[in-house]
């Protein structure tokens, strides 16, 4: 969970904003100085710290620059009144992530804190199978296919694509490559499309001027400027609005952006690397994505496997977890006992790493006991049988783990139940891709599912 510091010396605003930020999973602690933040720093870990430029005891200038002292690498966010835009643009010289207007607008700070964090990035890139408490690289044969590519495509400006499902690590692929990069020392700035309302978007990405909309009561400089002269990350780009795809393709070709609002061109030259869970030329098939935008695009791309595809990493990432949830926890907890590692490397992970982190991380909570045992880790996991081999399609083993309820009533029946399931785990559950394997349309294989409810269990 990110760990936020709110300075702001008005109590009402830190309590308003403590009760909104925990409610999207953020732990929140106020204080209500700048000594008070900067002794608050000096006993506890934060992820970021979010404060009013006008504090009673200091300013947001004189406080940046303890704080960049003192803890370098967290990132500030600075909130202002409206007429303090050119002070805000002078902190983020000093080293401030971004800045807030007031009033507060809910999306917008949201949509900022969430970008302010994702553009943390680790210092260096380790060489493969070790780790830090960012990320780990794995030893498996299709990852390290992985790093022969980003060694190939790093140096060059290429547009890459990163194809992979939720939670595989993409946005940490993003990151090697631009580490690894002649861009490295300018921003990496990391935006996820699928979050991003479509009155946000625009703003988000281009920057608006004050008294662009309503609303607007201040300039806003947008990612894409932020990302000037580094590389920016737009994650399930899929889920950006088409309207909102033409005026990215124009700022690509013509290299220059323009804020909502404002008259004057800003020269562009950022590297665009781009992620989805879905392959970008079905959209663009089905009607949602440009095909001149995934062209300009797919000049490069990454396909990263999922954790089922990679069992011998499993364990390697789940002591990575463990390691550091030992230190968040202030426990000792050594390993895993030989029957927990079994289910955990025999799960099928529909999450992928985001998934094992949270089983590890419960795990290492119950956990009294210097090893995490099969007790400790929630029952689906175990409960799950996954099939003896990566052909066996039927899932015999899998269907019997379940109870149904009742029979089915035709061998007849029986033999399209098996058909379905097959087809639907063979396409992870893609209904789209299934449809299409056993030769029906989508509503058809709707209508027989409804006939099937057990089906649905499957899909927990």
């Amino acid at each position: 969970m990110c760990k936020i510091l709110i300075v702001d010396d008005d109590r009402d605003i830190c309590l308003l904003l403590n009760k909104y930020l925990s409610r999207h999973g953020y732990e929140v602690n106020a204080v209500h100085s700048g000594k008070s933040a900067l002794d608050y720093l000096q006993e506890h870990r934060t992820d970021l710290v979010i404060s009013d430029f006008k504090l009673e005891d200091t300013d947001g200038s004189k406080l940046l620059v303890k704080l960049r002292a003192l803890c370098p690498d967290v990132p500030v966010l600075i909130i202002t009144g409206y007429s303090d835009i050119k002070a805000a643009v002078d902190v983020i010289k000093l080293g401030a992530s971004d800045y807030i207007t007031k009033p507060l607008y809910p999306d917008e700070l949201l949509a900022t804190i969430q970008r302010t964090l994702a553009q943390k990035t680790p210092s260096t890139i380790k060489p493969i199978a070790q780790t830090d408490n960012d990320y780990v690289i794995g030893n498996s044969e299709e990852y390290r296919q992985i790093v022969q590519q980003i060694a190939l495509v790093a140096p060059t400006n290429y547009s890459v694509i990163i194809y992979g499902e939720s939670g595989s690590g993409k946005e940490k692929i993003a990151q090697q490559i631009h580490q690894q990069s002649k861009r490295k020392d300018m921003p990496f700035v990391a935006i996820d499309c699928g979050v991003l309302s479509k009155e946000l978007a625009g703003s988000e990405l281009f920057g608006h001027e004050k008294g662009a909309f309503t609303g607007a009561v201040g300039q806003k400089i947008g990612c894409l400027e932020l990302a000037n002269g580094g590389t920016i990350f737009l994650d399930e780009i899929c889920n950006l609005q088409y309207d909102i795809q033409v005026s990215l393709l124009r700022v690509i070709q013509e290299r220059k952006i323009r804020r909502i609002g404002g008259t004057k061109d800003v020269l562009l030259d950022v590297r665009i690397i781009v992620a989805s869970n879905e392959r970008l030329w079905d959209a663009t098939l089905a009607g949602r994505f440009r095909a001149d935008l995934f062209h300009r695009f797919n000049e490069f791309s990454i396909e990263v496997p999922s954790l089922k595809e990679r069992k011998c990493d499993i364990m390697l990432f789940a002591h990575h977890f463990l390691k550091i949830t030992n230190e968040e926890l202030q426990k000792q907890i050594v390993g895993f006992s030989y029957q927990a590692e079994e289910v955990l490397v025999n799960y099928v992970w529909h999450g992928n790493l985001r998934e094992l982190k949270n089983v590890v991380k419960r795990a290492a909570l119950l956990t009294q006991h210097n090893v995490i045992d099969v007790d400790a880790l929630p029952n689906e996991l175990y409960q799950y049988a996954p099939p003896t081999s990566p052909s066996d399609h039927i899932l015999s083993d899998v269907v019997a783990a379940y109870d149904f309820g009742h029979q089915l009533k035709s061998s007849q029946t029986n033999a399209s139940f098996d058909v379905i399931v097959a087809a639907l785990q063979q396409t992870d559950f893609n209904k789209s891709k299934a449809a299409k394997l056993l030769n029906i349309d989508r509503k058809t294989l709707y209508n027989k599912m409804k006939q099937f409810k057990q089906i649905r269990a499957l899909q927990a």
